[in-house]
């Protein structure tokens, strides 16, 4: 499946869509295949093999159940908030930018710490695609190689990431995504800046 070798998503461009169980709301930042191209609601699971975006938690209460799926919860704004996953796992997402892996089918429900919270989801297929997070300080220049039917997701926590070179150079703030692609063969993507960076790696399932 070929891509184009960068995609860019402001914080500003971030599709406001309800939750699927109705109870909230998120920001779709981007899915693959986009939900947005193809005309399908962005809570259609069925639909998307990966999808990035950021819900805005201001009551205690359920999430919404994603039969298939893994996801992954880091948290961006707030006090912090504590998950209970079924059966009988209890967590909680806590400043900096505290995260959790789980299966989406799992009955899970959120609790706040200390008033509203933004919270990262990254949420992919698991029948389709393999995925490897890191949270990680980003000073100076570091590279990044894209192969084939794999992808990277840069997501900037804080401060800010210029990605590629030279006059494709492009500068990204706190809140703003790209994800690198490959062209015809494995792709090279220069990444330097000063802050902190959420990187995912998204590879085709074995």
């Amino acid at each position: 499946m070929s891509v184009a070798p960068v995609i860019f998503c402001p914080a500003q461009a971030a599709r406001r869509v309800r939750w699927r169980n109705g109870a909230g709301w998120t920001r779709e930042i981007m899915s693959w295949p986009s939900t947005e191209a193809t005309g399908e609601s962005p809570s259609a699971a069925s639909m998307w093999d990966w999808r990035i975006s950021i819900a805005d938690i201001e009551c205690d209460g359920p999430f919404s159940s994603f039969a298939g799926i893994e996801r992954e919860c880091l948290l961006l704004r707030g006090e912090g908030l504590r998950l209970q996953i079924e059966p009988g796992d209890a967590s909680a997402l806590l400043p900096p930018f505290g995260r959790r892996r789980f299966d989406g089918e799992a009955a899970t429900s959120a609790s706040l710490i200390d008033g509203r919270v933004e919270v990262l989801n990254l949420m992919w297929r698991r029948d389709r695609i393999r995925a490897a997070s890191w949270h990680r300080p980003l000073v100076g220049t570091m590279v990044v190689f894209v192969d084939p039917d794999s992808r990277w997701l840069l997501h900037v926590l804080a401060g800010h990431a210029y990605v590629g070179d030279g006059e494709a150079r492009v500068l990204l703030s706190a809140g703003d995504t790209a994800c690198l692609g490959a062209s015809d063969g494995r792709t090279r993507h220069a990444l330097d800046g000063g802050g902190e960076i959420y990187l995912v790696r998204l590879d085709p399932a074995d």
